[in-house]
């Protein structure tokens, strides 16, 4: 039987239409990682879609940690094009990735950003040493006597230094696939219990186990810090319904809730732009992005996407990211960065373990 004009007609249209769903949806970029990182690149992802003729990147908050077990997991077209990441990629990552076939990243830095460590507004300004936050989130505390660890038994801040507050420790925090706990537990934990004693020198007969409290970074799981999912939002309305409670998350939440909580000071330093570039403020860390370079041939829109993303109108001094939070670089770090990136610098292991 002969199909009539019309009929044929529909159905020729019918396969051209899957065809340009199929080939818009492959040529759709996909991001995945950091929460804190989240909103600069869905910023951007809504900027491409609107000016451009890609559609707009799916952008999912999966944690830097999630984002680099997806990022990493293959090359195939159903793995992410884009991962970001709150704090550097570990080296261990590097390794996993390379495993799978992915071995051609290049890594990009955005910008600055600071661990807030944020309580209700309606709370007395609130001062903390590093080592005050260490012993309020630590498994495991000095005894009395300094001679040995025992479980954390601080439940008020003003048990841990008379100077604080009676109020109950309540910490509502990063999960453990976050790059801001990783970031936190860096800074704060191991960057701490390495000057402590009694965390390294019970060990110093044997070295394995000397060399990992030099890295200490348990977090008591007590129900004292509370691991919050990678939506940092929630952390900002847990705050407003318990004004006891303390959360850490990144600078640009804080900012964009400036209405509801506060920064405490941390070393006598409260997070600002200022202070988180010049890295007076003791918990700043870069911002990050990785690309799959493999993918960049069958998604031609990522080196257009990466452009916006590193371009001056975003992540300038006056950039649009910087309205949302994001700290600017240096003028010449960024030239630097940008010109690696827009080369598709291929990121080395060595590049991750150089200090």
């Amino acid at each position: 039987m002969t199909l009539k004009t019309p009929v044929l007609s529909m159905i020729v249209g019918s396969v051209l239409a899957v065809a340009a769903v199929t080939a818009n949806a492959a040529e759709q970029i996909k991001i995945v990682g950091s929460s804190t990182v989240y909103p600069f690149s869905s910023s951007v992802a809504e900027e491409f879609g609107a000016t451009t003729k890609n559609p707009t990147p799916i952008v999912e908050s999966t944690g830097s940690g999630g984002g680099m077990k997806l990022f990493c997991k293959g090359g195939d077209a159903n793995t992410p094009d884009i991962t970001n990441a709150s704090r550097r990629m570990k080296a261990k990552e590097f390794k996993m990735c390379a495993e799978n076939g992915v071995t051609d990243i290049t890594e990009a830095v955005i910008g600055f950003d600071g661990i807030a460590i944020a309580q209700n507004k309606s709370n007395a300004p609130l001062k903390l040493t590093k080592k005050q936050l260490l012993l309020a989130v630590a498994e495991e505390v000095p005894a009395k006597d300094g001679t040995g660890l025992i479980r954390n038994q601080y439940k008020n801040w003003n048990q841990i230094d008379s100077s604080l507050p009676d109020r109950e420790i309540i910490i509502y925090g990063p999960p453990t696939s976050s790059g801001t706990r990783d970031a936190f537990e860096d800074m704060i934990m191991k960057g701490q219990t390495k000057k402590m004693d009694v965390y390294t020198s019970l060990y110093k007969a044997d070295k394995v186990k000397n060399k990992a409290y030099k890295k200490y970074h348990k977090i008591r799981q007590d129900g004292v810090y509370v691991p919050s999912g990678e939506n940092d939002n929630l952390i900002v309305q847990k705050l407003d319904k318990n004004p006891a409670a303390i959360g850490i998350f990144g600078y640009s939440f804080l900012m964009e809730n400036d209405d509801k909580v506060s920064a405490a000071q941390v070393e006598g330093v409260v997070p600002t732009p200022d202070t988180i570039s010049s890295g007076d403020y003791p918990i700043s860390r870069s911002l990050f992005f990785y690309v799959k370079n493999s993918h960049r041939a069958s998604v031609p829109a990522i080196d257009k996407y990466v452009a916006m993303f590193m371009s001056e109108d975003m992540i300038g001094t006056e950039g649009i990211l910087g309205e949302i939070g994001l700290i600017a670089l240096p003028d010449a770090r960024r030239t630097a960065i940008r010109a690696s990136v827009a080369s598709h610098t291929k990121l080395s292991l060595d590049d991750l373990t150089k200090k």
